[in-house]
C-alpha cells in the first residue's frame, strides 16, 4: 500500500509499504477513507520534535472502514464506519477510567508518556494514519462508530483538531462572560475559539499574523490582533482597559514565530538548543523563529488570578518559562496532550445535531495536488491552506 513516510528532518515521501496485520486480539485493521495533515506532523519534519524513526508512517488523524477485527474486539464488525482518536488508550487502567486517556498506563510500550499514531519512538513507535490502511491497537476503545449524518469531512476534524480545541477551552476554566485570548489561529486555534464561545466566553481575542487565519477567526466573532503589525501585549491591555484577559489558550506551541521587535539573538540561541538537527537553510521545513514567544506573551496579557492553558505542543527539551512572573500574578497553568477519546463521542453528537459543522475548516483536499506538495504548502502557511484533508486512496508521490 502507499503511505506518507518519514525519512529524516526535511525529508518525507510517499512510499510503497507492507499492509498492516492483526498483532493483538484487541487490534483492528481500518481502511482509511480520509486523513489529514496536522501542525504536529510539521514538528517532526522541521526537527522541533526529535526522535521520529526513519521509515515511520506519519499522520494521526483518520476516518475509515473496519476491515478486520481481533478476537477481543466485540463491539465492531467489518464494514463499520469509524473515526480514529489520535491518541491511543486501553480504556481499562485508572487513568483511562478517569478520562485521562492521553496518560494511559498500557498503550505506550516505550514508557509512561502519551501514545499516539505516527510520532516519535517515545510516543510508542506506532505507524500513522496517512496511509491506505492502519492497525489500530485497543480498537474496542479507540474506534468510535460514526452515524450516517456525519460525513468524512466532518469526522476527520473530530479525530484530533476539534477535541484538542475543545479540551483547551474546558481546562482553561472558561466561565460565562470571560474575556479569552487565543494565541494561534490555525486549526486548533479556530476550534478553541468556537469552544470558548460555546462554553460561555463573553469576548474572544485572537492573535496571529496570517491574514486568512485572522479572517477565519473574525468570521467566528473573535476580535483579531496581527502581532506583526501591532504589539499584542500593549493592544490587549488597551482592549481590556488595563485589566488583561481572564483566560489564555496557547494553540501554537514550539513552532511559534517571534515578534518583529523581539531579541533575535536570544531566540536563535534557544532554537539551537531545541533543534539538534535542522533542514538545509531555505523557506521549507524551518522551525518557528520564537519557540517560547507565546509563553512570554501569555503571562503578560493574562489578568491576575487568571488561567493559561497550553495546548500547543512543546517537547521535553523546552526548559524556559517565565515561572516567577506567573507566580507573582497567582496564575493557574493547565496543559497537556488531548484526551481525545473523552471528547469524541460528545463532538460527534454535536455534529449530528447540527450544532456545529467541523468541515467548514477544511480549505484544501489533497487530491489534485500531490501529498508532498500539500505538506510543503501547509508548512509555508500559504493563503487558503488552513487545514488539509488527504484522500489516502489517491495519494501520489
Amino acid at each position: 500500500m502507499k503511505a506518507v513516510v518519514f525519512h529524516g528532518v526535511g525529508d518525507i515521501g510517499v512510499d510503497e509499504v507492507p499492509e498492516p496485520a492483526i498483532e493483538e486480539p484487541t487490534d483492528a485493521i481500518v481502511r482509511l477513507t480520509a486523513s489529514a495533515i496536522c501542525g504536529t506532523d510539521l514538528h517532526f519534519v522541521r526537527g522541533t520534535m526529535p526522535g521520529t524513526k526513519e521509515g515511520r508512517i506519519l499522520g494521526h488523524e483518520g476516518v475509515g472502514i473496519v476491515e478486520e477485527v481481533g478476537d477481543y474486539v466485540r463491539n465492531l464488525v467489518p464494514g463499520d464506519r469509524v473515526v480514529i482518536p489520535s491518541t491511543i488508550a486501553c480504556g481499562t487502567c485508572s487513568y483511562c477510567r478517569a478520562g485521562y486517556y492521553a496518560q494511559c498506563d498500557n498503550a505506550n510500550p516505550n514508557g509512561p508518556t502519551t501514545a499516539f499514531f505516527g510520532g516519535p519512538e517515545e510516543a510508542g513507535g506506532f505507524d500513522g494514519l496517512q496511509a491506505e490502511k492502519a492497525r489500530i491497537p485497543y480498537a474496542n476503545v479507540g474506534l468510535v462508530k460514526l452515524p450516517e449524518e456525519v460525513s468524512d469531512d466532518q469526522a476527520i476534524l473530530i479525530s484530533d483538531i476539534f477535541p484538542t480545541g475543545y479540551q483547551a477551552a474546558e481546562i482553561a476554566e472558561i466561565r460565562d462572560g470571560d474575556v479569552v485570548c487565543v494565541f494561534g489561529c490555525g486549526p486548533v486555534g479556530q476550534f478553541a475559539i468556537w469552544s470558548a464561545k460555546h462554553l460561555g466566553a463573553g469576548r474572544v481575542v485572537a492573535v496571529d499574523s496570517v491574514p486568512d487565519r485572522l479572517d477565519a477567526a473574525r468570521r467566528q466573532g473573535a476580535e483579531v490582533v496581527n502581532f506583526e503589525e501591532e504589539d499584542p501585549v500593549e493592544l490587549i491591555e488597551e482592549m481590556t482597559r488595563g485589566s488583561g484577559v481572564d483566560r489564555v489558550i496557547d494553540a501554537v506551541g514550539v513552532d511559534a514565530n517571534r515578534a518583529p521587535e523581539a531579541d533575535e539573538e536570544r531566540f536563535e540561541q534557544a532554537i539551537e538548543q531545541l533543534v539538534p538537527e535542522r533542514a538545509p537553510e531555505g523557506s521549507q521545513w524551518q522551525p518557528g523563529s520564537g519557540p517560547t514567544q507565546v509563553l512570554e506573551w501569555a503571562v503578560e496579557v493574562v489578568a491576575k488570578a487568571g488561567t493559561i492553558c497550553l495546548i500547543g505542543v512543546y517537547p521535553p527539551s523546552v526548559k524556559s518559562f517565565p515561572i516567577g512572573a506567573a507566580m507573582m500574578k497567582n496564575l493557574t497553568l493547565t496543559m497537556g496532550n488531548c484526551n481525545h477519546r473523552k471528547y469524541i463521542p460528545r463532538l460527534v453528537e454535536l455534529t449530528r445535531a447540527g450544532v456545529v459543522d467541523p468541515s467548514a475548516l477544511i480549505t484544501q483536499i489533497a487530491d489534485t495536488h500531490t501529498v508532498i506538495e500539500a505538506y510543503e504548502l501547509f508548512d509555508q502557511r500559504r493563503p487558503g491552506w488552513l487545514k488539509v484533508a488527504l484522500d489516502p486512496a489517491a495519494a501520489t508521490a
